[in-house]
């Protein structure tokens, strides 16, 4: 048995795989997230820590599994963190989480230092409040004694693998999520951090994302119920290890994720890099390939904020919203609750229902909602298009992406066929693809397609596609008329 960690922005997710890739069972653990004004999204680390042992004990018992027959623990998890760590390997504040965006005020100082092309082209990626490099400048700034104290940064999953091993490391796909890496060269970048004058020993040692880093040790055993000595996976970033998990390991392969944050993302040989650096390319878990992405803040995270907001059951409002017009009634949804990343890059971006009249209900509200999703990653879509990057069809995993209704809408809205992968958790496929290969369980990535089935593809229908093209530019074009307002508040 496989036992995988997937630490998301809401939980911890536990789950269990036997040695021909199949689920046997999955539990999650939930842990809280403190927001605030200014863009404040933090979590602590010992939250995690405790989340991975509640849910570790309940699979256990859940399964009946004997400690011993687990092969080996692997991760997933969020990434573009920053998890500040004193000598002793104890947090010395809350973990800044990817949704924190206090840290745009530290851009533009360290871009009078590094020109933005530069970072990109070295890491993949803009310097963005986003990532983790300028939410320590932030706490540095803010918090100085903080600093002071610490002595490494990392992200989830390698602070939870430093708790059930002792030792400290993360991997490529989540040191590409920093900021700080200089992807090409797969080390920490000396150019980066010394624009920043932030020290090369604040980071970890990277390792590839299949090192068995250490093994259980007995305090965490006796925490978790886990066999001493069971081998420890590093794993990868969520992004990456949904990658895989969804089979797309190889070039000519594409995915969707629906989850809190959402996705389109391909493999490839080597970054994508945008000319107008919509885009963002994080190292895969799969050695010496990368995975060009476009991610926004709130994609399913928008759905599930307007169900919570309308108070009525999800699937209750998407069977009502599939009988009405949203965008083509008039009615558009700004989807930047949390700011945005791909295609803005702008932390100040702001979520707005435009176009609003008396006969909206909610059914409308909502598939405006799913619509703006929608169009947010078609503009990702085009900017691979734009760059060379055929993609013939979309394949969809995620909790939202479960319902048949949200598929034939973005079938609809990007004009390509999506199929349904019948993946019940991509990030835990992903990481326990990750930890079989390092345990010698599977042979390597090249099976990660056939561990999961597609479903029939839904295929777009023309003629509401061709509707959606000019609603999609007047989308566009709330967006650049409200940028304004956005950036002066």
């Amino acid at each position: 048995m496989i036992l995988t960690h997937d630490l998301g922005t809401t939980g911890d997710k536990a789950a269990m795989f036997g040695d021909d890739g199949a689920l046997k069972a999955a539990t999650t653990a939930r842990y809280p997230t403190v927001f605030g004004s200014g863009g404040r999204a933090e979590q602590s680390p010992l939250d995690w820590w405790d989340a991975v042992i509640r849910s570790t004990r309940e699979l256990l018992e859940q399964t009946g599994t004997d400690p011993a027959k687990i092969t080996c623990v692997s991760f997933s998890g969020q990434m573009m963190g920053a998890v500040f760590l004193d000598g002793t390997g104890e947090p010395v504040r809350p973990a800044i989480i990817w949704a924190d965006t206090r840290s745009a005020g530290q851009c533009e100082p360290l871009l009078g230092r590094i020109p933005m092309a530069r970072v990109y082209e070295l890491t993949g990626h803009r310097l963005n409040a986003t990532y983790s490099l300028t939410k320590v400048l932030w706490v540095r700034e803010h918090e100085p004694a903080a600093y002071a104290a610490t002595r490494v940064i990392v992200q989830a999953k390698d602070f939870v693998a430093y708790r059930l091993t002792g030792h400290l490391a993360t991997d490529p796909s989540d040191a590409s999520s920093t900021n700080a890496f200089d992807q090409k060269a797969g080390a920490w970048s000396e150019e980066i951090l010394a624009a920043a004058d932030v020290p090369m020993a604040l980071w970890p040692e990277v390792v590839p994302s299949t090192t068995v880093i250490g093994h259980v040790t007995s305090e965490a055993a006796a925490l978790t119920g886990l066999a001493q000595g069971t081998p420890v996976v590093i794993g990868g970033g969520d992004g990456p290890c949904a990658a895989a998990g969804a089979g797309v390991v190889a070039p000519g392969s594409a995915y969707t994720y629906l989850g809190s944050s959402s996705w389109i993302s391909l493999a490839a040989d080597e970054p994508l890099l945008d000319p107008r650096m919509r885009t963002m390319t994080f190292n895969h878990v799969v050695p010496g390939r990368f995975v060009p992405t476009a991610t926004m803040q709130a994609g399913g995270g928008s759905l599930e904020w307007i169900s919570e907001l309308l108070a009525e059951p999800h699937a209750d409002l998407l069977q009502a919203a599939i009988k009405v017009e949203a965008a083509g009634d008039g009615l558009f949804f700004l989807p930047h609750l949390l700011g945005e990343r791909s295609p803005y890059w702008n932390p100040k971006a702001r979520a707005a229902f435009i176009g609003l009249a008396r006969h909206h209900e909610r059914a409308h509200l909502f598939r405006a909602v799913l619509e703006g999703v929608a169009m947010n990653l078609l503009t990702g879509l085009r900017a691979f298009a734009g760059n060379g990057t055929a993609i013939e069809r979309i394949d969809a995993v995620g909790g939202a992406a479960v319902a048949g209704e949200v598929l034939h809408v973005l079938a609809d809205v990007w004009g390509l066929p999506v199929r349904r992968r019948t993946i019940v958790e991509a990030n835990s496929l992903g990481a326990a693809i990750v930890g079989g290969i390092a345990m010698g369980v599977f042979d390597g990535f090249g099976i990660a397609p056939a561990l999961s089935a597609a479903e029939p593809p839904i295929m777009p229908d023309k003629i509401a596609h061709e509707r959606y093209i000019p609603q999609y530019h007047r989308f566009l074009d709330a967006y650049a008329r409200l940028e304004p307002w956005f950036n002066e508040h």
